[in-house]
Order: structure tokens, then sequence, then C-alpha cells
């Protein structure tokens, strides 16, 4: 019993509840139905459009000297479809008024249907022959679009009461002389009603409603699902550099621990001098505003030189250049971006101060060239997208030079002269020969990029 509640209710809701998703989730999931019911909305004004000017164009039936309700059931649909149409841009429609227009839908085919047997001066077993009747796919159809199973399942049902209510007026109109019959040649030639015929357009009516329901039904929860991880896919883009995630969300298949590919690239390293010192004596949320000043200038200089953040390292930074996508100038990128960089930071001081530090805000970068294999490492449950080898290492021991050299930005000679190859014309402020980098057995060519 407990089981069979849950079903109803599973059903009365439309689908899987959204208690269970993160709020940004429910948030696109109603503006994506909003946007559906004012779809829904242009749909609607262009059907009355479309079927006000046939009924204009189109020459007057002979016959029809009776009340003519059409004009009158056109003119209020369109007000109605106009006014919620116009309310939608305003505010999310209720639930509640979203039934009512379902109500307005069904009673202006209805209305449509019944005014035949008055305006053609007819028994009201001649409307129940009307092709109008297929208008009720439509209807039942343009609920489809909001993607919520119980829309289309209540105009369907909608559209069956106002049929059989129809039939049964029809039956019961002239008692005096009844006009159900079984002979299907009478049924067509005649204003006769055969029964099975008329249980026949009910019951494919209920059936296309209960099957697109279904469909729907089982959509909906594959919309959650999918609005989830496409708002998981969009939050790694903030994680991960951008060519990062897309290589992570469209992989054909699961990445596992292991994979990876050789590439020749850049590596950039960036570090702010005595930082953990400096912000031992603030507040956090001072540290966290300058780390966020710092980080945002150095991303926008990365990134406009075609390099990628791979890590944030505390106050240090990991940038790759032609790591993840293949460049023809990864290593001339990486020494304008270290030399951009330098500079940027001497020219924000303001902003750095202005965010809380108390002192002139240094950073030591470096750069280095070479192969890295660029993969995905860790455990099956826990992976990270990043990039190994020699130059990884060398730029961070290159970086941690800067000390030593009094510099702020450095490389390597053999990594210059591949920019220089690449296309890079900065100057180089000094060549410095054989010189001793601590974790590097041998002596190391080093070119000064900025003090």
């Amino acid at each position: 019993m407990a089981r069979l509640s849950e079903t109803i209710r599973y059903i009365l809701r439309g689908g899987p509840p959204d208690t269970g998703l993160p709020d940004r989730v429910r948030a696109e999931i109603a503006a994506r139905e909003a946007a559906s019911e004012r779809l829904i909305g242009w749909v609607q004004l262009a059907l009355v459009l479309f079927f006000s000017t046939l009924y204009i164009i189109a020459p007057r039936a002979e016959g029809s000297a009776g009340f003519n309700f059409v004009p009158i059931a056109l003119g209020t649909y369109f007000l109605f479809t106009v006014t919620r149409l116009a309310l939608s841009y305003r505010f999310e429609l209720p639930q509640w008024f979203l039934l009512i227009s379902i109500c307005v839908d069904m009673a202006l085919l209805v209305g449509l249907i019944f005014s035949f047997h008055i305006q053609y001066d007819q028994h009201p077993t001649f409307y129940l022959k009307t092709p109008t009747l297929m208008y009720v796919f439509i209807f039942i159809g343009l609920r489809a679009l909001r993607f919520d199973p119980r829309f289309v399942l209540t105009t369907g049902l909608v559209a069956i009461t106002g049929w059989l209510g129809l039939v049964s007026y029809a039956v019961f109109s002239d008692m005096g002389g009844m006009r159900v019959t079984r002979n299907y040649v009478e049924y067509l030639t005649g204003n006769s009603i055969l029964i099975g015929a008329e249980l026949d357009k009910t019951m494919v009516i209920f059936a296309v409603t209960v099957l697109l329901s279904v469909a729907l039904f089982r959509g909906r929860s594959m919309l959650f699902e999918a609005t989830r991880e496409h708002s998981a896919a969009e939050d790694l883009k903030r994680f991960f550099a951008p060519e990062v995630a897309s290589s992570i969300t469209d992989a054909h298949q699961a990445l596992e621990a292991g994979e990876g590919s050789l590439r020749e690239a850049a590596i950039l390293y960036a570090d702010i001098r005595s930082f953990t010192s400096t912000s031992a004596l603030l507040p956090p949320e001072k540290v966290l505003a300058v780390l966020a000043e710092y980080q945002n200038l150095a991303v926008e200089v990365i990134n406009r030189e075609g390099g990628q953040v791979d890590k944030f390292l505390g106050d240090g930074i990991l940038a790759t250049f032609g790591a993840v996508a293949p460049s023809q100038t990864y290593a001339a990128d990486a020494l304008r971006a270290a030399q951009g960089l330098a500079e940027a930071v001497k020219s924000a001081q303001d902003r750095f101060k202005d965010a809380g530090w108390p002192y002139e805000l240094r950073i030591g970068t470096a750069v280095a060239a070479g192969p890295v294999t660029v993969g995905v490492i860790g455990s099956k449950d826990r992976l990270e997208f990043t990039v190994i080898g020699d130059a990884v290492n060398r730029a961070a021991k290159l970086e941690d030079a800067n000390k030593a050299q009094k510099s702020t930005a450095l490389t390597d000679c053999a990594s210059l002269e591949l920019a220089k190859a690449q296309g890079y014309s900065g100057p180089a402020l000094d060549i410095r020969r054989a010189s001793s980098v601590g974790g590097i057995p041998d002596p190391v060519d080093l070119a000064v990029l900025s003090n």
C-alpha cells in the first residue's frame, strides 16, 4: 500500500522529486520550464492567428445560416493568449493558471465543435463527424514542450471529458428519436451515432496522451540528471581550463588513471614572495582578497597569451602552454606571459594595497620548455588531470632560483632560443652562464627576463 501511494505521488509530481537537487540546478530547471511556457504561448498565438487568417480568407460554407460562434471564440482565445504570453514574461506562471490555460484550450476546441450544429442548423450528431477534433492532438503535443507529463496527461483527460460530453449531449438531446446505429454507412451518410466510432476516437486520444505522458515521465528524470551534469560541467570549467574541462566532459569513455600523451610544451611557474610570513600577520579575509586580485590578474595574462592554468598551488600558479592543445608557439607564448605577468604585477600595486597587502607585492616566475606527459593520474576514485616531465620540474627549480638571482622572471637559454625560433622578440636583460640552480645537478645557462 505504501509503495502504491509513493507511485501515485511520483506520478502526480511529474517524475523524480527535485528535493535532492542543488539550488542552482533547481533554478536552472525552473528557468527552462519558464522558457518553455513562453514558447507554448508563442505557438498558441501563432495557431490562433493562423486559424483566424484561414477563417477570414475562406468562403462561408453554404447552409451556414445559423449563429456563428467562431469569431467570438477566436477573439476571446486571442485575448487570453496574448495576456498569458505577457504574464509569462513578467513572472513564472503558477500551476493553477496553467491548468486554467489547459481548460481554456479545450473549451475553445469543444466550443468550436459544438457550434457546428447551431451554425448549420443540424442535429448535434452532425458535429461528431467534424475533423476539428483532430486539433486536440496539437494542444496535447503543445503541452509536451514543457517536458512535464502532468500537463500532457491533464490536457488529454480534459479533452476526453470534453469529447465525451459532446457525445453524451448528442445521444440524449433527442430522446424521442434515438439516433444510435450500428450501420457504418448510415453513420457516415446521416445524422446517426455509431458508439464504437466515438469510443475509437476516445481511445486514440487516451492512448496518445498516455504514451506521450510515459515518454515525458521517463524523459523528465533524464532532464533532471542532464541538467545536474550540465551544471557540474559548467562548474568544472571554473576549476579547470576550458580545454581541460572539455577533454573531461567530452571524453567518449570514462577516464582512467594512467592515460596520457607526450607533447612538446612550456611550463610557467609563478609564486608570491614572502607570502606565508606576510599572510600570518593578516586576517584570513584580507589574505583571500589579495590572492583573488593576484590570481585574477595572472589568469588574465596567461589566457591572453594562449596558456591554461593547470592548478593553483596556494599562492603559486602552474600554467601550461601547448600541453592541453598542441601549439607551434608554446615557448614564445610562455615567455611573453612571464614578462607580461611581471609587468602587470608591478602596475597593479594599488589594487593589492586596497585589498589589504601591507607591502609591495613581489612575485617570481619562470619558464621551461620541453617534452611533457599530459594525462590523468590518481586512483580509481580520485583522478587529477596534470602534466609531468623534466620541464615541469625545471620550471619549479628556476622559479625558486629567482631568489638567488634577484630576478622576477627567469628561464634557461635553451628555452629562450626555442622561443626566439617561434617568433619571440622580447629582450633578455641578462644572460648568466653556468649558473648553479638548486635541485639541478649540472650548471644552467640562465636568461633573466625581468628584474
